[in-house]
């Protein structure tokens, strides 16, 4: 017991610094103050190494900056760290398919594996995870059939979103008759999700689907503006 009091004596400054600088970043982040709540981040996790909070806000303010590979890194370690949260496979594979984006065909190739991969584990991990299957969906819509895109494959995670969240279900198929110019469907699925959601996102996406897909500005305009007569209301 000697030992243990001496010991928590030595660190108790350490750890209310850490505390402390920790609150200080955590504030600085929810601000969008990235560049001041990094090195903040980076003194804490000096101290206490695989605080796991710190790490997740690290590699995410890498994520902003566009720093993939940097970004990794911290996710990697969190997965390490702790298996079990669906979250960092999230992110992990989210980091992965933006640095396959902005690389060569042959090297993004062989990555989609490993994306693919990070996606399912997070639904694995987490049945209900709605941001998983969104970026599935994206996936299988962008890639091109010879490397695994697939229409049906999309399909298949919209009707898992339908059951877990009709307003995300309705999006993703609206977003999957859009893409396939599918109009009409479209602005059906859209108006659904608009109807049980009444959020900007789905009044957004179906004043979106008319002026740029539609050629109707006129009732783009007038639905936003409905939108903005029901929130004053």
């Amino acid at each position: 017991m000697r030992y243990l009091a001496t010991v928590l004596f030595f660190l108790g400054p350490i750890l209310v610094f850490s505390q402390s600088d920790f609150v200080k970043a955590e504030k600085l982040f929810f601000q969008k103050k990235y560049t001041l709540a990094k090195p903040l981040f980076e003194d804490v996790l000096k101290d206490t190494p695989n605080h796991l909070k710190t790490l997740e806000y690290l590699g995410d303010i890498e994520g902003y900056a566009k720093s993939w590979d940097t970004a990794m890194l911290y996710y990697s370690k969190l997965k390490n760290l702790n298996p079990n949260d669906a979250d960092y496979y999230y992110k992990y594979g989210g980091c992965l398919g933006m640095k396959a984006k902005e690389s060569n065909k042959l090297k993004a190739l062989g990555m989609i594996g490993e994306i693919k991969d990070s996606f399912e584990k997070a639904i694995q991990l987490n049945s209900n995870h709605i941001e998983a299957r969104w970026a599935l969906i994206e996936l299988y819509l962008q890639l091109p059939g010879i490397v695994g895109g697939s229409e049906r494959k999309a399909e298949k995670y919209a009707n898992e979103l339908l059951k877990i969240s009709p307003v995300d279900g309705y999006l993703a198929k609206g977003r999957i008759d859009e893409y396939f110019e599918r109009y009409k469907e479209a602005e059906k699925n859209y108006t659904k999700a608009m109807a049980i959601g009444g959020s900007k996102t789905t009044y957004q996406k179906l004043a979106d689907l008319y002026k740029n897909k539609m050629n109707q500005p006129q009732k783009a305009k007038l639905l936003l503006e409905t939108y903005q007569d029901k929130t004053k209301s």
